[in-house]
């Protein structure tokens, strides 16, 4: 599976702060005949302080929702909500431009300079099929040329990032007047986007240019995957040849920011607090390095939420 597959749906699953790039004009379908089956699980804190940990995709279609009754619960259980960035910055009107000023050139090179032929002509191939000349790209880094691209695909597919789960649910709390904040800001996401070596991002860009011609097969096996509530398959499919094929890139993605939110997540875990819903990534959630593996470790009593996983 290619890079840009697991970094397309990475954006889905790990980097909140990259949704807001494009919108897609996607029409509302019905609803589907079954909710998503959730990746959620409860961590039992003291006195009923207990977090409950639910895997996000950060695009989404109409008809992923409604949501499960298991959320239901959880949301309607919880004082309070967190994610990744809070509502305020993630509906900042500023959040989009801020990474276009990030992405700028200030070295006075251009995109082409970074770029071999092949991918060069690639890029124009691309621009002139979707209406974007590029010229108008010109003035970027790779990384940020990659992800327009990347996030362009998954608009195409039908992921819309205004139906995404986290959006959905920050919606509710504004409606429900339950607190929501975020575990981290979209500066810091955006400085680790921008610290991608070079070699990240012409890979990045090049394997996106490259996805747009062969489908979205395998963004769709990922995404029924999620609606499947398989974290089997996601990590494996997903996360796991990340880890081993891109060690780096994966560390600062994943690791680093899990293992910089678990010193907040136990301070809610504390007697007293009440039931917290966290809504991050699905990517954070899963396998050795993943939240739920983390505070397990720690000692709390951590369990699956899944009635239709007991059928």
């Amino acid at each position: 599976m290619k890079w840009i597959t697991r970094m397309g749906m990475l954006l889905a699953t790990g980097l909140l702060v990259a949704a807001p790039l494009l919108a897609s004009a996607a029409t509302p379908k019905p609803a589907a005949k079954q909710p998503p089956v959730p990746l959620l699980w409860k961590v039992s804190g003291g006195q009923g302080s207990d977090l409950y940990l639910l895997g996000s995709f950060h695009l989404l279609k109409a008809d992923d929702y409604p949501l499960s009754a298991d959320v239901d619960r959880a949301f309607a259980g919880a004082q309070r909500l967190l994610f990744e960035l809070s509502p305020e910055e993630m509906n900042s009107p500023q959040l989009a431009a801020q990474m276009m000023q990030a992405a700028l050139r200030r070295d006075g090179r251009q995109l082409k300079d970074d770029l071999d032929p092949a991918t060069w002509q690639q890029l124009e191939r691309w621009g002139a099929a979707n209406n974007m000349p590029v010229d108008r790209l010109a003035g970027f880094k790779p990384w940020f040329v990659g992800l327009t691209i990347s996030v362009a695909q998954m608009t195409q597919q039908g992921l819309d990032p205004k139906s995404g789960l986290d959006r959905h649910l920050m919606d509710r709390a504004a409606q429900a007047n339950k607190p929501a904040s975020g575990l981290e800001s979209a500066a810091s996401q955006i400085t680790m986007l921008d610290s991608m070596s070079i070699d990240e991002q012409r890979q990045l860009l090049r394997e996106a240019l490259e996805q747009v011609d062969k489908g979205d097969e395998q963004s769709r096996q990922l995404h029924d995957a999620w609606r499947r509530g398989d974290d089997v398959m996601l990590w494996r499919d997903m996360a796991a040849q990340m880890k081993r094929e891109y060690p780096g890139l994966y560390q600062r993605i994943n690791v680093d920011r899990n293992n910089a939110w678990l010193p907040s997540l136990q301070q809610w875990l504390q007697p007293g607090r009440g039931n917290t819903l966290v809504v991050v990534g699905a990517l954070h959630l899963l396998g050795s390095d993943g939240v739920v593996e983390k505070l397990r470790a720690q000692g709390y009593k951590v369990e699956r939420i899944c009635s239709a996983c007991k059928r």
